[in-house]
């Protein structure tokens, strides 16, 4: 704990104007679930709606952990350590009621879950020298000890480290001799903009994964057997009609609304979706929201019980969401 506390007074508090060339963050938001055991994969197979049967060692899935009616009870990160170990980083206060839950299951497969998060450090490093700060860490992209700790790679420019609490702070010192660190606001801001939500407490089972996108973001496997919500989730995929997912908007001000908060049409004050995450700016705010389909054009939409007229932003797999749609 000592360690954590050095490491985390390396970090600002606060979200700052400037926009750092290379940034580096702290990501104290999210805890570790373990699932480890000779039965890991299969556990973790038959609950999760990501592929896992395919991950290598090293490799990394978003996903989700769905009630039996296709609610997400979780959204998280998936880190394969190896066929018998895998990582989970998800909302912190989701944690421990994930645990219970997946605990009714794991009594009949030969595994075991704990909360790692004491034992892990997770930094998020973005901009335009990711790879000359992970040079000079000695961090790889690829490793064939992802134990030793390893940075994922999310885009071109950004990358999520996953370290063991040990080197964590030796590794983020060295990190800075090319990034700047930043509050979490700002990483935040840049899973905003490469329109990557998550389920967070207050909206606990109120998405299908669709809803969130991630369908387009490798987080639900269409091939694989059955999971636990499946069902509804490929019933959605196949035969239903989406009327409701996730989009990013702008908006001014500084108060920004937790997840679940309600997104407004003005016209009639009827609500028509709700936050997923919202980040600051130096010019006001950005946020992902789950909006019905027909109202996320509406000049009209706002916060809650704010003012502000919110703007309709693109996300960076639009294109694509656009041609499956077509296809279908």
């Amino acid at each position: 704990m000592h360690e954590t506390r050095e490491l985390s007074a390396l970090f600002p508090q606060q979200p700052s104007d400037s926009s750092p060339a290379t940034a580096l963050a702290l990501l104290e938001h999210e805890h570790i679930l373990e699932v480890q055991g000779v039965d890991a994969t299969r556990f973790l197979q038959g609950q999760l709606s990501c592929d896992v049967a395919t991950l290598p060692s090293g490799g990394h899935l978003l996903g989700s952990r769905c009630n039996p009616k296709g609610r997400m009870q979780s959204s998280f990160r998936l880190f394969k350590i190896s066929e018998e170990r895998y990582l989970l980083a998800m909302d912190a206060e989701l944690l421990q009621p994930q645990q219970a839950d997946l605990a009714k299951y794991a009594a009949f497969f030969k595994v075991q879950l704990s909360d790692s998060t004491d034992q892990w450090v997770r930094l998020g490093l973005w901009g335009s020298h990711v790879d000359e700060a992970l040079a000079a860490a000695d961090i790889s992209r690829e490793t064939s000890d992802p134990e030793a700790g390893q940075a994922i790679t999310l885009d071109d420019t950004t990358a999520e480290l996953w370290l063991p609490a040990s080197r964590a702070h030796e590794i983020a010192t060295a990190l800075t001799q090319q990034a700047e660190p930043v509050a979490l606001n700002a990483w935040q801001l840049q899973q905003i903009r490469l329109g990557i939500g998550h389920v967070h407490s207050q909206t606990r089972e109120s998405f299908i994964p669709q809803m969130l996108n991630l369908q387009q973001l490798g987080g639900v496997s269409f091939q694989k057997g059955c999971y636990t919500g499946q069902e509804i989730v490929a019933r959605m995929q196949y035969l239903g009609k989406l009327k409701r997912r996730m989009y990013r908007l702008t908006g001014a001000g500084m108060d920004l609304p937790i997840p679940g908060t309600p997104i407004m049409n003005s016209v009639n004050n009827q609500a028509v979706g709700e936050v997923v995450v919202a980040a600051s700016t130096n010019k006001g705010m950005e946020l992902l929201a789950v909006l019905q389909n027909e109202a996320a054009q509406l000049p009209t939409l706002h916060i809650g019980n704010g003012t502000e007229p919110l703007q309709l932003a693109t996300l960076p797999y639009e294109d694509k969401m656009a041609a499956d749609a077509a296809s279908d």
